[in-house]
């Protein structure tokens, strides 16, 4: 968490066992803080009857968010936490349908629904902006935790089963199915997840963190159906229940649902769950492990070392450990990170480098991964080395200052661009209150960082904390993760064997056990429930119009030109956020593709006189960091025409404003492009997280490739962030061995800096309204010139236009399989019935059809504009083969199969529930900054939602029969090599990653 504490902060701060808030009876209120630097109270609750725990999170937010969490602490690797939290949403006593979970997404307005499984807690989280579709997800959630069917049959889609694979021939080979086991599969292809799992395995030899939490595959087959229940039955009780609300509706109004909906039917249960502490280790231990891989094994060792620390509830040594970790490894000029990131002994720091606090016992992690066989013992010698310099002769100064500023900065910004911003605030404090700490004291941070601002005072605290932390910590793991090329075919033989062994030993009776609830699931998963039993809104409930914030656009006067400013007025909590929006200029193509590199490079590098060490330093002391991209997309009307911009951006408390301006605009001028090296290192870093993200983000991939030749920009996402940029990547990776093929790049890096440098500049300024002028006035002081817009000229991509059936191969025990159909851009017609049928085809039958029968983890469909393209796809996927021909037959059941209206309706609600998504007021402010920047003003999104709202099933039909035409598809595959011999999907270009 964060930060910022002031005089003025301290008198509004309240702790209070005053007049109590507002509750139901049947609630006890135990006391409020009033935590200004967030613009909210929190109480705190604790239900008379059963002793269950609610925080409540009070504030002028209209997007209500309500979670319930469990302690849930296995003590295996079956997976059975994780298998319960899916197959608990699965039907209840009050909504017996099969599915209402995924159901009320299609009949809701909701910002965010989903269910989390931690390593020691499961929650149940939601949010919307909507009263009644807030009130009628409690309904469906709390019924759905206290009151579960817990359906066999639901046991077996969701966790693991037995088919035969021919499920009409009990001669045919057994195989496993079921959704969190081909979840898992998928999660344990990643590199990150096997590193993860071991480490923890070895630091926590005793406690619950030594198992997998999600279910290890080879585990997973060993749990019952039984044991699921016990373990419903011991820890799905309000008992061992926290309910965490945060907005605008009442406690009291939300407690009265809880206890009538669910609470008042249960009594205390005497159960105390909990993860006790680990034993301590009374030497360091050394250990190896494996991970699968292809026959590349050279230099791709991992070398880690984990501390275990004192426990995450104790608020200080909480913070002092998060300021240790930022100190050591925040940034470049961190001295543990420099070192990492300049070592030879691996290609890049650790992907696990950090502090895991949500833990009840925190660890600290550092190490390198790209690493040659047999480098641990100088890895560990290097790490321990470095510690020990620093605890004898300290860190700058400037480096602690500018760690402790980081968590002032990120406690005082209202963030939510990924999760609601209310969710996000839960989720801080979830883990504390559910190790029964308390999740007040940790969103209020003012008094810690008061403490922690006289502590830094004193040259030692740092190196006294590695010492005590690190240094004199005997419970330190080394873990060596070696790659192993035979390792999955060792796995997949191993699952043969033990397939063909339970087979050998299955009699009549089992046989014809298995046959039958083969039919009985299928019957089950085709049968059409009754969906009006589940609550819902509809089409009157949608809000009529859409908002954007208000914006105010200047010309600041500059002794050479002007400079377009665009401000937001936002409720920014007392922070600024900037950014530099170039024009991209007409670029070769030997410099375009290098300009993801050069995005990635710029705000990693020195400025002027200032190496990169010192500039990192620099970002930290007065920004939340530098961010450079680029955004480039197609026009509305014609995809074939394309706009750019490369972007500059970064955040700053206010009285930073000035700082930040010339930080920015120094950067983007005088950035330094001789610091050959480190730009090897940055590579090699990107190089690494880009490999090692391939099977946790797998469908992205697929979904980028099948569409890459449907138009200049879909064509550069593949070649700048897709498969084709991670093979070009390692390509450059390894020709910058050589010093010739450096200069080159380093000279291309030029090239392109004076080009863009010579493009004409905006500004994109939020911030509180009342500030307007004083920060407008500081551009003014700063900026001396801008390019001549007239003078430039724009960046132009070559049409394309084409088809491709590719299929990329690598390390992965699942697959994940895309198919794009080239349609329409936004600006066309037709483009609001194609968004509606990607979620029609995904509720009506490719849901059921790959989800549910088939295993993966998910699937789906989506109109991408920017392509203008159709894009079915599946994610963690057990077949290949099927899921290409349900992509098909999804069409077929489009066109020939029977459909209720209500499905139109469901499908119209979840893309304007997608339109609606809620964001940070920052981010809102962006989203429409770009979206006009783009030609995507108000007008354009208000004609799109009137299209959506008058969509009917008719359209759907018409614009299918119209624009997805089988012979036109594109196909993208992302498998393994002994998947793909065995397929008979045929046509494919096959490429090795």
């Amino acid at each position: 968490m964060n930060t910022p504490a002031s005089p003025a902060i301290n008198k509004v701060r309240a702790f209070s066992h005053e007049q109590p808030a507002l509750s139901h009876p049947a609630f006890e209120w135990l006391r409020r803080e009033a935590i200004a630097s967030l613009n909210l109270t929190m109480h705190e609750y604790r239900h008379r009857e059963t002793g269950a725990m609610h925080y409540h999170l009070d504030c002028d937010n209209p997007e209500n968010v309500f979670l319930v969490a469990f302690r849930t602490v296995p003590m295996d690797s079956t997976g059975v936490a994780h298998i319960l939290e899916h197959t608990a949403l699965c039907g209840s006593k009050k909504y017996p349908v099969r599915d209402p979970f995924f159901m009320m997404i299609r009949r809701s307005l909701n910002t965010f629904m989903n269910a989390f499984t931690s390593s020691d807690w499961t929650a149940y989280p939601f949010a919307s902006k909507n009263r009644k579709d807030y009130f009628n997800l409690l309904d469906v959630y709390l019924d759905a935790v206290f009151f579960s069917r817990l359906h066999e049959l639901d046991f077996a889609q969701e966790g693991h089963r037995v088919e035969f694979s021919d499920p009409q021939n009990s001669n045919s080979e057994l195989q496993f199915k079921g959704v969190v086991y081909n979840e898992m599969k998928g999660a344990m292809s990643s590199v990150n997840s096997v590193l993860w799992q071991n480490l923890s395995k070895h630091l926590f030899p005793s406690t619950t963190y030594h198992y997998n939490s999600g279910g290890d595959p080879e585990s997973i087959p060993d749990l019952s159906y039984d044991q699921l229940k016990e373990f419903y039955q011991s820890h799905y009780h309000p008992s061992n229940a926290v309910f965490m609300t945060f907005g605008d509706i009442s406690a009291c109004e939300i407690q009265e649902k809880i206890e009538s909906l669910a609470l008042a039917q249960f009594h205390r249960l005497d159960v105390h769950i909990e993860v006790t502490d680990e034993k301590r280790f009374s030497a360091p231990l050394a250990v190896q492990e494996t991970y699968a891989c292809e026959d590349d094994v050279e230099d791709k060792t991992h070398v880690v070392c984990a501390w275990l620390l004192g426990k995450s509830i104790n608020l200080g040594e909480q913070f002092r450990a998060q300021l240790l970790s930022s100190v050591l490894l925040d940034n470049s000029a961190s001295p543990l990170l420099q070192v990492l990131e300049t070592s030879d002994l691996g290609k890049a720091p650790s992907p696990l480098c950090g502090l895991e606090d949500s833990n009840r016992e925190m660890s600290f992690i550092c190490g390198l991964e790209g690493c040659a066989a047999g480098s641990e013992q100088e890895v560990e010698k290097l790490i321990l080395s470095t510690l020990l310099d620093i605890e004898r002769n300290g860190v700058q100064q400037e480096q602690v200052e500018a760690a402790l500023h980081q968590l002032e900065l990120n406690q005082r910004e209202i963030s939510g661009d990924s999760y609601p911003y209310g969710l996000q605030l839960i989720l801080a404090g979830l883990s504390t209150a559910m190790h029964r700490g308390d999740p007040l004291k940790l969103l209020n941070i003012d008094p810690v960082l008061e403490e922690l601002r006289e502590q830094i005072k004193n040259p030692r605290f740092i190196p006294d904390l590695v010492k005590q932390y690190l240094l004199d910590n005997r419970h330190r793991v080394t873990l060596t993760l070696q790659p192993d090329p035979a390792l999955a075919g060792k796995l997949l033989e191993a699952e043969k064997q033990r397939l063909q062994s339970m087979r050998d030993q299955l009699d009549a009776d089992q046989i014809k056990n298995i046959l039958e609830r083969t039919r009985a699931l299928e019957e089950r998963q085709n049968r059409e429930d009754n969906a009006e039993i589940l609550p819902k809104v509809g089409l009157a409930d949608v809000p009529a119009l859409i908002q954007e914030p208000t914006r105010i656009d200047q010309d600041v006067k500059l002794a050479n030109g002007s400079l377009p400013v665009s401000f937001y007025g936002q409720g920014t909590n007392g922070l600024c956020y900037q950014q530099i929006v170039t024009a991209l200029p007409a670029l070769p193509d030997d410099l375009l593709d290098q300009l993801p590199l050069f995005t990635s490079c710029i705000s990693e590098l020195g400025i002027g006189a200032k190496d990169y060490t010192e500039v990192q330093t620099w970002q930290s002391r007065i920004s939340g960091g530098v961010n450079a991209f680029s955004s480039i997309r197609g026009h509305i009307d014609d995809v074939q025409k394309t706009s750019g911009y490369m972007v500059l951006s970064s955040r700053a408390l206010r009285l930073n404003h000035r700082p930040l301006t010339e930080l920015l605009a120094q950067t983007l001028h005088q950035v330094r492009l001789d610091e050959g090296q480190r730009v090897r290192e940055i590579i090699d870093q990107i190089c690494a997280r880009r490999e090692s993200s391939i099977t946790g983000q797998g469908h992205v991939l697929a979904i980028s490739l099948a569409s890459s030749r449907m138009s200049p920009t879909a064509w550069l996402h593949h070649r700048f962030s897709g498969l084709e940029g991670i093979r070009q990547l390692k390509l450059l990776r390894t020709e910058l061995e050589q010093d010739d093929r450096l200069e080159l790049l380093l000279e291309q890096f030029r090239l392109l800096h004076s080009l863009i440098i010579q493009s004409p500049h905006q500004l994109l300024l939020i911030a509180e309204a009342e500030q307007q002028d004083e920060l407008i006035t500081t551009l003014a002081d700063i900026w001396q010139s801008n390019p001549d817009p007239k003078q430039a000229g724009l960046l132009a991509l070559p049409a394309v236009r084409e088809q491709i059936k590719q299929v990329w191969t690598t390390s992965t025990q699942v697959n994940f399989c895309a198919k794009a159909y080239p349609t329409v851009p936004s600006g066309h017609p037709d483009h609001a019935a194609l968004t509606v049928l990607a979620g029609y085809l995904r509720n009506g039958f490719l849901h059921r059809a790959i989800r549910e029968q088939g295993g993966a983890y998910g699937g789906g469909a989506e109109q991408d504009s920017n392509s203008a393209s159709f894009r079915f796809y599946s994610y963690r996927d057990p077949r290949l083969d099927e899921t290409m021909a349900d992509f098909d037959r999804a069409l077929d059941w489009l066109h020939n199969g029977t459909h209720a209206e209500r499905l139109v309706e469901e499908a119209v609600l979840g893309v304007i529930s997608a339109m609606d998504k809620s964001t940070s007021p920052a981010g809102e402010a962006k989203r429409a900054y770009y979206n006009h920047l783009f030609g995507r003003d108000l007008a354009h999104l208000t004609a799109f939602r009137h299209q959506v709202l008058n969509v009917q099933l008719s359209d759907l039909k018409r614009v299918a029969s119209a624009w997805l035409d089988p012979t036109a598809a594109s196909v993208g595959i992302v498998t393994s090599r002994q998947t793909l011999e065995q397929s008979n999907y045929r046509g494919l270009e096959s490429i090795n990653l």
